[in-house]
């Protein structure tokens, strides 16, 4: 803890520098960035921004989770299936992320259901391909022990499947959670009228880095939170069973 509160010191050490050689306009200093966190704050509007746009990475996060999951999984665990959505897997992990979100604008409309299904669309491939993975790694013979015992399939699931899994759907949720906020933030700058992507949309037209800065930070921290004592605790549980390296 001491190291991460240098590490964090050291950065606005430098923060603070860097604006006094660079210029207020070009890079303010952290007390201008607090002010106006703090004025946006006492207004509503930073919580009200926050707000939308968690609501959309909540939303998009969760329904590329379930999908891609529930996929990766079928893929791994029959070839046919494999190989028939293999090539639609591979086009969504190339189709950029900017194409998706203006298609999506285009056919669906300047409406929510595009944004959040903009997003998840690009995250679903990536924990699919993930999943995938971890399915072709399961172990043959619990697999075999449970059509011995004849269990059910949902106690397969829980007590065979989901515990080999847990290592990469936990890696499968921290990189998916550090893309769908990013990819939110875009899809708020070119087709929403709230959200942090739209302040920063705002402030770039405006030459307003203060601003900018004052809607991205907070954004940043609360993530930062959401891995720091969420994600990471839960991937911590997830594999407390598997054996330790020295």
């Amino acid at each position: 803890m001491s190291l991460r509160l240098a590490s964090l010191l050291l950065l606005l050490l430098i923060w603070e520098l860097a604006s006094a050689l660079a210029g207020s306009r070009l890079l303010p200093s952290p007390q201008a960035v607090l002010a106006v966190i703090g004025a946006e704050a006492r207004s509503g509007a930073l919580f009200l921004n926050l707000g939308a746009t968690l609501a959309r990475v909540l939303a998009a996060f969760t329904i590329a989770m379930a999908l891609g999951a529930a996929l990766g999984l079928v893929m791994g665990r029959n070839k046919a299936v494999d190989r028939f959505c293999d090539p639609w897997l591979i086009v969504l992990l190339n189709l950029p992320a900017l194409v998706v979100i203006v298609l999506a604008y285009i056919w669906i409309g300047l409406n929510e259901v595009a944004a959040v299904g903009a997003v998840a669309l690009n995250k679903l491939p990536n924990t699919a391909a993930t999943v995938r993975e971890g399915a072709r790694a399961l172990d043959s013979s619990l697999d075999e022990m449970a059509e011995v015992f004849a269990m059910p399939f949902w106690t397969r699931m829980r007590h065979v499947i989901l515990p080999q899994l847990a290592p990469y759907l936990a890696a499968a949720t921290r990189s998916g959670l550090s893309l769908v906020w990013k990819i939110v933030l875009i899809v708020e700058l070119l087709g929403r009228s709230n959200g942090v992507g739209f302040e920063i949309g705002t402030a770039f037209q405006l030459f307003d880095v203060t601003r900018l800065l004052g809607y991205a930070l907070p954004f940043v921290a609360i993530m930062l939170m959401i891995e720091t004592f969420i994600v990471q605790p839960i991937e911590r549980h997830v594999s407390r069973w598997r054996p330790k390296h020295a």
